[in-house]
């Protein structure tokens, strides 16, 4: 359900992934049909065991369904091997996760130029210096570039976090819990900067259980036992999720 009339980025149909726990499959994923267009703005919400960080993972290309077609930039990477699956989520995708995964011993500057870095070992990629100083001026961190994450507060590590997720101009951001270790402050913060990310065309997906972090997307998919109950459109959204 492709709301906004921009091209299709991403098409999932009847995707399904089941592990198997002893002698008992357990179905993370049950027939789940999604499409999110270029410059969507998706928040993902349900319980925990619904299927949304399941989702979240076979849409970032860190997993790969049991079955079904998952179709991203037109290419159908439901049965990539890892390699390949790799260099789409190099190409393609950019993560921020709730614990923000910063390398301690790296300064922020040297974090950010970590998937540049990445890619430069696949392809003749320049690493784009004035690209970097650009997105970290951006999001308010260029005068601590130098600085060390325990040298951070939260909230700035955060846009470290997603400064090195942006760098590589990626198609689609995924966000897992991204406030969940934030004050409420730094929260409103940090999902401002997402809506103003997405005016400029940034297609995002973001799993959260908080309804205050969901209010900011433009489509809200509810999850439940790993079916997609629910699609809606923001203005049509209950008040508040139940």
């Amino acid at each position: 359900m492709a709301e906004n009339g921009n091209s299709s980025l991403i098409s999932v149909q009847n995707l399904c992934r089941t592990f198997q726990v002893g002698d008992m499959a357990v179905h993370a994923l049950d027939h789940v049909t999604l499409d999110i267009s270029q410059g969507d703005f998706v928040a993902v919400m349900g319980p925990s065991g619904s299927g949304k960080s399941t989702l979240m993972n076979i849409l970032g290309c860190l997993d790969t369904p049991t079955s079904g077609s998952y179709r991203l930039m037109d290419q159908e990477v439901s049965d990539m091997e890892d390699g390949l699956l790799s260099n789409i989520r190099n190409r393609y995708i950019g993560f921020v996760f709730q614990s923000f995964h910063l390398l301690p011993r790296l300064t922020a500057l040297e974090n950010v130029l970590l998937p540049m870095r990445y890619r430069k070992q696949d392809e003749d990629v320049r690493i784009d210096r004035d690209r970097v100083r650009e997105i970290m001026e951006r999001l308010g961190i260029a005068d601590r570039m130098q600085h060390h994450p325990n040298q951070l507060s939260g909230g700035q590590r955060q846009r470290v976090a997603i400064a090195r997720a942006l760098v590589t101009r990626p198609s689609l951001l995924l966000a897992d819990e991204p406030t969940g270790n934030l004050d409420s402050k730094t929260s409103e913060g940090i999902m401002t900067l997402f809506d103003e990310l997405n005016a400029d065309n940034q297609t995002i997906l973001i799993v959260t259980h908080e309804d205050e972090v969901a209010r900011h997307a433009k489509r809200v998919v509810l999850m439940r036992d790993g079916k997609i109950e629910q699609q809606v459109l923001q203005q049509d959204r209950p008040s508040q999720w139940t």
